[in-house]
């Protein structure tokens, strides 16, 4: 059980007043302490957005590899498979690469 379903707990069975506003004070604690970790990115997810940018322009509706990708915006492999997932609206799917096996294509659409 979590800090958060207790005191909700308490909140929706104790009739105490005292019990309830101090459970209700705790929830708002939990909930300004979570909207202030949500709002600050972090360093390396600001140095990633314009890498995203610019993997989302290369992007057709035409399936591409993340090699082909990478070698567009010059970037390495690995690269561009972790950060083209994170695109709004990209489609991954799975092509079969002659004497490679099974690959993810990535693909806007």
């Amino acid at each position: 059980m979590t800090k958060r379903e207790f005191f909700n707990t308490v909140i929706a069975t104790v009739e105490n007043e005292e019990i309830k506003a101090f459970a209700q004070a705790e929830v708002a604690k939990l909930d300004a302490y979570n909207a202030s970790r949500k709002s600050k990115p972090s360093k390396k997810s600001l140095e990633n957005e314009p890498l995203i940018a610019k993997i989302a322009e290369v992007l057709t509706d035409e399936p591409k590899l993340a090699s082909e990708i990478a070698e567009k915006v010059g970037l390495s492999t690995p690269k561009v498979s972790a950060l083209a997932p994170k695109i709004d609206g990209v489609k991954v799917t799975e092509v079969k690469v002659k004497g490679k096996g099974v690959r993810k294509a990535y693909s806007i659409g």
